[in-house]
């Protein structure tokens, strides 16, 4: 039975208020560690997903009901390890508007897989709306590199964008999971520790490993894998089940303006005023992308 409007807007709002301190965890561990390197980046990433991971290592005492959709979990947690290995690499090189603004495009990227793969041809204000929120996302790269935004601005801001690809195949797929027989915890419980198995050893292929951190930056990692994961994903991927992912992922929409408030109280870090005004053609150009999905 399809759970009531109110009950799917409740979810999805503790989905957003979740995610938000996602790239503010990992400012808080990056400033703590002192280490901006690749290597403790894919030691956050890797830490938050074996950590939420390990956190539903009970759920697997129960069987499968169904394998049908076990392939496409599994598709779905490679896609979000690429996309935590890129996105929380991103904010070591731009600020957490930009950052939060590109991984957000998401619908965009939704609108054209659905295309592309699937045959669902978008309509002429779809189509419109990804032209804006791309001129968007080029005023954010543009003022973030004028503004000084990150150690390298424009790397940090194509690894965020690449990395809002790689999650939109992962809402994808994690709707045809669940859709093909997967209980939400059955299909979190095979997405993220597939992610987690795959970026565990990539800290040691890039000179890094997993000690020698200060306590406080372990603590970071599991509030990581406790609030922006196992609460705002879990949420996210509930809510597939149950309505569009484009729609979902509209309402993910809502994660930079709580990062960028967050960022601000926390940091004292305002963006720009080209960077500002980037993120709002951006978010603009998505909103029409996905009225347009809607007709």
């Amino acid at each position: 039975m399809r759970p009531s409007g109110l009950k799917i807007a409740s979810v999805l709002l503790l989905g957003i208020f979740a995610i938000s301190f996602g790239s503010i965890l990992v400012r808080l561990a990056l400033a703590a560690s002192g280490d901006r390197s690749l290597a403790f980046s894919l030691v956050m990433s890797a830490g938050r997903m074996g950590l939420a991971a390990l956190l539903l290592l009970p759920s697997w005492r129960r069987p499968l009901a169904s394998r049908r959709g076990v392939p496409h979990a599994v598709a779905a947690g490679a896609s979000l390890a690429l996309h935590f290995a890129l996105w929380i690499t991103s904010l070591s090189y731009t600020s957490v508007a930009a950052s939060t603004a590109l991984v957000t495009t998401n619908p965009v990227w939704v609108t054209l897989f659905g295309w592309l793969l699937l045959r669902e041809a978008p309509s002429g204000l779809t189509l419109l709306g990804i032209a804006v929120a791309l001129l968007g996302g080029l005023l954010i790269g543009l003022g973030d590199a004028q503004g000084g935004g990150g150690a390298n601005p424009l790397l940090g801001d194509l690894l965020a964008l690449l990395g809002a690809v790689a999650a939109s195949l992962y809402f994808l797929l994690g709707r045809e999971a669940q859709r093909r027989g997967l209980s939400i915890l059955e299909y979190v419980r095979i997405a993220y520790t597939t992610a987690a198995l795959l970026l565990l050893p990539l800290p040691y292929l890039f000179g890094g490993g997993y000690g020698g951190y200060p306590l406080v930056v372990y603590g970071y990692i599991l509030l990581m894998a406790l609030l922006p994961q196992l609460v705002g994903h879990t949420s996210f991927n509930w809510a597939t089940r149950h309505i569009p992912p484009v729609l979902v992922t509209l309402a993910i929409l809502f994660e930079p303006v709580g990062a960028s408030l967050l960022a601000f109280l926390l940091f004292g870090e305002l963006p720009g005023v080209q960077v500002l005004l980037g993120a709002l053609v951006l978010l603009i150009g998505v909103g029409m992308a996905v009225v347009g999905a809607r007709r």
